[in-house]
């Protein structure tokens, strides 16, 4: 794939508001120079925007009925608002693939208010998609004592350093309530750029990361899929680019599963190159987030981290963060052959997500009637692959 060549994404057919996203141009390659020099990707709040958040807020905690019954109407912010947030999405689809939005105010909002807060807000921004084995669409990233790297391990409810890795949706959310007593730095990449570096020093190593290698759900698949599944580091789509890997998980299934495919000697030096290249200076930005922060990544276009971080001992201060996984109106196409994955490659479509064996009545007429509410194309999900189907093919260079 010429990455030079990336073809900007057109909105997604019908949708209401596609007119009023701003036109960010194309992902392309960018280094930690450039994106600390230009800081174009930084928004931040007015004071009539956080004023609007307040009175949306102190209407939302009137409003008796659960989050997944919300509509845009129980949190309701005027046009200058809704605007900004239109923008910080569209940014994440243009040049760098990511945006901070600043300026939430966190201090006076209680942890309860915040979560209302962020799902109204989350409302404007797209679909929210299931997360973890229990299928919760926003989950909070602290140490909640767990573990990292063992079987079914996930890295948000642990204090540990992270591979790189990116989230299953179109844009992963991240709204900080509190920060570490220390580290907790937030580490981004250009996957693009990753793939232009591979290309001039190994380009043989190129070519296997555009075949599938098999990866772990962490058991976080619906219980009709199997527990793994082929896909590529990179997308094999002509004209957009898309990346994904997470090593622990690609590690997960060569631990866990002996029917998949072991990895040849060029799979394991093509990992291990990445690893080295995404930890380099050249590649790898270091983002401090600040309490008020809602971070947006477009999942792929970059990559990101954390490293290890130490917590305060008061409940309240230890580091907090929420997250909520979107499906997007604006987001680009994705290969044909990750449907094994996404399920629906369509741009603009209501995609993503691990399904986990918590889906609700609920949360499917939300989902339906959410993207219906945002023009987004949704068809009942469907797994492409079920678990008596076996092993895939795939995974072999």
């Amino acid at each position: 794939m010429d990455t030079q060549t990336l073809v900007k994404p057109a909105p997604a057919a019908g949708t209401p508001a596609a007119g009023a996203y701003p036109d960010r141009g194309q992902p392309a390659a960018w280094t930690a120079q450039q994106a600390n020099d230009d800081r174009s990707w930084v928004l931040r709040l007015a004071p009539q925007h956080v004023e609007a958040l307040h009175r949306a807020l102190a209407h939302a905690k009137t409003v008796a009925k659960p989050l997944l019954q919300w509509s845009k109407a129980d949190f309701p912010l005027d046009e200058p608002t809704q605007a900004i947030l239109r923008e910080a999405i569209a940014t994440t689809q243009g040049r760098w693939g990511m945006c901070l939005l600043k300026g939430f105010p966190v201090d006076v909002w209680s942890e309860e208010d915040t979560r209302l807060a962020y799902w109204g807000i989350g409302l404007y921004m797209g679909v929210g998609r299931p997360q973890n084995r229990a299928s919760d669409v926003m989950t909070d990233v602290r140490d909640a004592g767990g573990s990292y790297k063992t079987k079914g391990g996930r890295g948000y409810n642990t204090n540990a350093e992270l591979d790189f890795h990116m989230d299953s949706c179109d844009v992963v959310a991240l709204m900080c309530r509190r920060t570490a007593k220390s580290g907790g730095s937030s580490k981004v990449v250009s996957s693009i750029a990753l793939h232009e570096e591979i290309e001039r020093l190994r380009p043989d190593l190129l070519a296997v990361l555009h075949q599938p290698y098999y990866h772990s759900y962490q058991g976080a698949q619906d219980p009709s899929q199997p527990p793994y599944y082929p896909l590529s580091i990179f997308g094999n789509h002509p004209t957009q680019f898309a990346a994904r890997t997470n090593r622990k998980n690609s590690v997960a299934a060569q631990r866990d599963f002996p029917e998949v495919p072991r990895w040849t000697q060029a799979q394991t030096e093509a990992l291990d190159l990445l690893d080295e290249l995404m930890a380099g200076d050249k590649l790898c930005y270091n983002m401090e987030l600040e309490r008020g922060d809602l971070q947006l990544l477009n999942s792929y276009v970059t990559l990101h981290s954390r490293t290890a971080f130490e917590d305060y001992e008061d409940a309240d201060r230890k580091r907090h963060l929420l997250r909520l996984w979107l499906a997007v109106p604006v987001s680009q196409e994705l290969p044909a052959d990750w449907d094994v994955y996404y399920i629906d490659v369509r741009g603009g479509s209501v995609r993503g997500g691990m399904r986990g064996s918590g889906i609700s009545p609920e949360f499917l007429e939300y989902e339906h009637r959410h993207a219906q509410v945002l023009g987004m194309p949704s068809e009942p999900w469907a797994p492409k692959v079920l678990k008596a189907d076996g092993v895939l093919p795939g995974g072999q260079v």
